[in-house]
């Protein structure tokens, strides 16, 4: 499944060269992950509140063209791999069906308490289902 945020691009988020900062990308990439999470039934927030934390272990982040002040993109996220310890998530950034950026990032499945790793499958077996019902290999 691929879960398609709007966002419109700021003032705030611009350099000066009047284009979009390439530190605003991975800012985009976790309000759209955060949207696609909502999907599974469950919010950030509620994952934590049962004591998990998605940390991130790891992101990259491909520019191809620029996006300016009020231009308006959609952000494509999907999981592109999922174990019990860890989950990777895919984004493209589009605007006017153009990819202007790709990027993906890792994140593990921790306990907030210890902070160490928790097999998410035994932990929260229904959310871990549907955030493999919608993977795509």
């Amino acid at each position: 499944m691929i879960h398609k945020t709007v966002i419109k691009a700021r003032y705030a988020e611009t350099d000066q060269m009047g284009i979009i900062h390439h530190s605003v990308y991975p800012v985009w990439y976790e309000t759209a992950r955060t949207e696609f999470i909502k999907t599974s039934g469950i919010t950030y927030s509620q994952l934590e509140k049962k004591g998990i934390m998605l940390p991130l272990s790891e992101i990259g982040c491909k520019y191809i063209l620029p996006v300016h002040y009020e231009d308006e993109v959609v952000v494509e996220t999907k999981i592109t791999k999922i174990t019990c310890a860890k989950i990777v998530f895919g984004y493209r950034v589009l605007l006017d069906g153009k990819v202007v950026n790709e990027g993906f990032s890792v994140h593990g499945f921790v306990s907030s308490d210890s902070f160490k790793p928790i097999n998410i499958k035994k932990v929260l077996p229904d959310f871990y289902e549907k955030l493999k019902s919608v993977y795509e290999d």
